[in-house]
């Protein structure tokens, strides 16, 4: 690795954020932690190619590897557990009513949701990220939306009506 700094502080800079976006991703902070690293590695490797756009690169192996996770395990999801960082930190009971209804979610779901609202991505990014096409995306989030207005109405002010 030729600049070995460079990845260091990359690590040291956006691994909280990469970190609060896998937990989003897998509701385990265990499995959050597997996923940074196993993108992290990766990166390392490549370090000298994607030196100028590092965490593009980085976000976008957690989300394929994530997807490599749904297709190679079928287990049961997770509670969500405590993390350091939570969604809504300033209302706790915000947090845990979000963090219930997530839990509920199938894990595609949830995954469109994170990245789509928390990452901010276009429908067309998402369906880049996810190798999916971005009608499939639509469909997933409308799903995944009508169903957190069903398990959490007193979330409606976080689902848009028209989402």
């Amino acid at each position: 690795m030729a600049d070995r700094s460079g990845f260091d502080d990359f690590v040291r800079a956006r691994g909280p954020a990469l970190a609060r976006t896998a937990y989003l991703l897998t509701g385990d902070h265990h499995l959050a932690e597997d996923l940074v690293q196993a993108a992290l590695v990766e990166a390392a490797r490549r370090w000298e190619r994607i030196e100028t756009s590092p965490e593009a690169y980085v976000r976008r192996s957690m989300y394929h590897q994530n997807i490599s996770w749904w297709r190679r395990r079928r287990l049961v999801e997770s509670p969500l557990g405590a993390y350091d960082e939570p969604v809504a930190a300033h209302d706790p009971t915000l947090r845990l009513t979000l963090e219930q209804a997530l839990r509920r979610l199938t894990s595609r779901q949830r995954t469109v949701l994170v990245l789509r609202y928390f990452e901010d991505l276009t429908e067309v990014q998402t369906a880049e990220a996810l190798g999916i096409s971005s009608g499939a995306v639509k469909s997933m989030a409308r799903q995944a939306l009508r169903r957190l207005r069903v398990l959490a109405p007193e979330l409606a002010d976080l689902v848009e009506a028209d989402a």
